[in-house]
């Protein structure tokens, strides 16, 4: 399916518009059209969705062009659906208000809609971009202030990039290292 006029060039906004859906964030300038505004803070757009989606071990590179397309129409048919008058400078989901975007994704994503699968998938990496930064390395990820890691409290590793714990998680030890261990941490 190819895109219809130049929805190809609007593949990046329409795609961070999703994101944002999923996880808000704050704008990052004025007038940034394709993140709303419903959040403080780095949403799912600054932790790197685009950049996951993006990212050949994803899956999804070569279909993403379609799959902004598709998001398109859906909101052109959403917006005459509710009588709405799109910016047309706009691509249809970027022009779509958060309320708006929120509900046309809780259509896409609701049980029995033909292309769920398309749009829980890139729920799914707009979650995973900003609770895990899947694309980087989290050490590289808390260094640059990763948003969501930020907000789930991630700690940065030591200086030699690993991380160690003063404290256990259940308020003790578990375990001791069997003595045939090599340094490594594998079993001998």
């Amino acid at each position: 399916m190819e895109p219809e006029g130049d929805l190809r060039t609007s593949r990046t906004p329409t795609l961070e518009a999703y994101a944002d859906t999923i996880v808000p964030g704050e704008k990052r300038w004025p007038g940034d059209a394709a993140i709303a505004g419903a959040a403080d803070g780095g949403g799912a757009v600054a932790a790197g969705a685009i950049e996951l989606m993006e990212w050949d071990a994803t899956g999804l590179t070569e279909g993403l062009d379609e799959l902004a397309d598709l998001l398109n129409r859906h909101a052109r048919t959403y917006a005459d659906g509710c009588g709405l008058a799109l910016d047309t400078t706009l691509p249809p989901f970027v022009a779509l208000d958060f309320g708006q975007r929120t509900a046309l994704v809780a259509e896409l994503t609701a049980p029995g809609h033909p292309e769920k699968e398309f749009w829980v998938l890139l729920t799914l990496f707009s979650n995973m971009a900003y609770d895990s930064a899947a694309h980087m390395h989290t050490a590289d990820a808390i260094a640059q202030g990763h948003p969501g890691l930020a907000a789930m409290g991630v700690v940065p590793p030591g200086p030699d990039r690993l991380w160690r714990y003063d404290q256990h998680s259940y308020g003790r030890r578990l375990a001791r290292v069997h003595p045939d261990t090599t340094p490594s941490g594998s079993p001998a």
